[in-house]
């Protein structure tokens, strides 16, 4: 087994499989997770595994507390201890205002995007700390640029939910840095994945790239490059910082 363990949530699809990926190529042995489309996890670990790495597809529900405590002993497991957690994992629903937004919108999105990412990172911890007997370890969550300019008009809970997760990663950065363990988090700009069609429209990033001053929407690739920068040695004095991927924006 390799030392190097990393989980990453919702890595079936978008950044978070390119995420498993480029880090199946630096190393690391990569558990997957999902929590509906097992092919998509399957496809990301099976090229992982053509490739010569270690790789396990991991269902879980991260909003779900027994399904993050199950999914962190099933990669205990099955790829030995932690050592990077990538908090990918997330939702939003269709673009509306927040005057016709009801209760049951909003806990959705803050159950998966901030509850998910608080249980995932508290079990990363528990097997990371020094004080607990790890190696230590390090974190990256998946923010928005949404946090920074609030989304009006079609997203104010997911970017509130996402200035949610800042505010987490300057925290437990704060906190778990005398345990071993950094916490960073990058910043997508308008990046080409599926999120867009969850939220009524597919083709978005090529509606607003022209207010982007590189002018285009990214790539997943360029968002998990960043991770990986963060999950590296290269970013050993880095924590509770943040990484804008977004072209300027």
């Amino acid at each position: 087994m390799t030392n190097q363990v990393l989980l990453v949530t919702g890595g079936g699809r978008g950044i978070g499989a390119a995420t498993s990926l480029l880090a199946a190529q630096r190393g690391y042995a990569v558990a997957v997770n999902y929590v509906k489309d097992r092919a998509a996890a399957d496809g990301v670990v099976a090229a992982i595994r053509r490739g010569g790495g270690e790789a396990l597809a991991v269902a879980g529900d991260v909003s779900s507390e027994p399904d993050v405590v199950w999914m962190f002993e099933t990669v205990d497991r099955s790829l030995g201890r932690l050592t990077a957690l990538v908090n990918n994992a997330g939702t939003l629903e269709t673009q509306m205002r927040l005057d016709q937004m009801d209760a049951a919108r909003l806990h959705r999105t803050f159950a998966v995007n901030v509850v998910g990412s608080f249980l995932c990172a508290r079990e990363a911890v528990r097997r990371m700390s020094t004080r607990r007997g790890g190696s230590g370890g390090a974190i990256v969550n998946v923010s928005s640029g949404a946090a920074r300019v609030g989304s009006p008009n079609e997203y104010v809970d997911y970017a509130a939910s996402k200035g949610a997760i800042d505010t987490m990663t300057i925290g437990l950065a704060h906190e778990v840095a005398p345990d071993g363990i950094r916490v960073n988090a990058v910043r997508p700009g308008f990046i080409y994945t599926e999120l867009h069609a969850r939220g009524g429209e597919p083709d978005r990033v090529d509606r607003v790239k022209q207010n982007v001053p590189m002018k285009r929407g990214g790539q997943p690739e360029e968002v998990a490059k960043a991770i990986l920068w963060l999950l590296s040695e290269e970013a050993s004095f880095s924590t509770g910082t943040f990484i804008d991927v977004s072209g300027g924006r």
